[in-house]
């Protein structure tokens, strides 16, 4: 009687799983059937594993990133920061690498310096300098920030102050000049 109801018990018919579900409801052949379809239920079982660690790995990292992001300004280390999520330090490299591409340090330094880039351009003539920028991202060594800078950018941080000094003295000359049109 069982044999009635189930083709595994039979022996010619997949073995009772996901995969005999799909037997049952014709998503095979008749010639499709023991091995080859517990090796594309183990498959599908890889696969579901797989977005899993996946989207595991990325929460872990965004995690870290949103951390990092609000202490961009003081020295990190791996350690802390893998502690922090709950991971070994080659986990959290491992994720960072599969959901990045980098480590974490070089994620950071990435962020740190387009920052800087970014406070740069947006600086005040007046306020704004290469110094007070670096230390502010945490690069207290000036001659490493500007190569660094130069290799990410093309350019050295001082270049993008003085664009960004010039651009606001072009717009604020245009003012001038508008306001003086429209005072007479």
């Amino acid at each position: 009687m069982v044999s009635d109801l189930c083709p595994a018990s039979k022996g010619s018919g997949p073995p009772v799983s996901f995969a005999s579900q799909l037997w049952q409801f014709g998503q095979f052949s008749s010639r499709t059937s023991g091995p080859k379809l517990v090796a594309m239920e183990r498959s599908s079982r890889t696969a579901t594993r797989r977005q899993a660690a996946t989207a595991s790995r990325r929460e872990t990292v965004e995690q870290a990133e949103a951390y990092l992001r609000a202490h961009l300004d003081a020295p990190m280390r791996v350690s802390s920061l893998s502690r922090m999520v709950g991971l070994s330090e080659r986990g959290l490299r491992d994720a960072f690498y599969s959901v990045r591409g980098l480590s974490p340090k070089r994620w950071l330094l990435a962020e740190r310096l387009e920052r800087a880039r970014c406070a740069l351009r947006a600086g005040d003539s007046t306020t704004v300098t290469v110094t007070g920028v670096a230390t502010d991202f945490g690069f207290y060594e000036l001659g490493r920030f500007a190569a660094t800078y130069r290799a990410a950018f093309g350019e050295v941080p001082s270049v993008t102050l003085r664009d960004t000094i010039r651009r606001s003295a072009e717009s604020q000359s245009r003012l001038k000049g508008i306001d003086d049109v429209c005072a007479r």
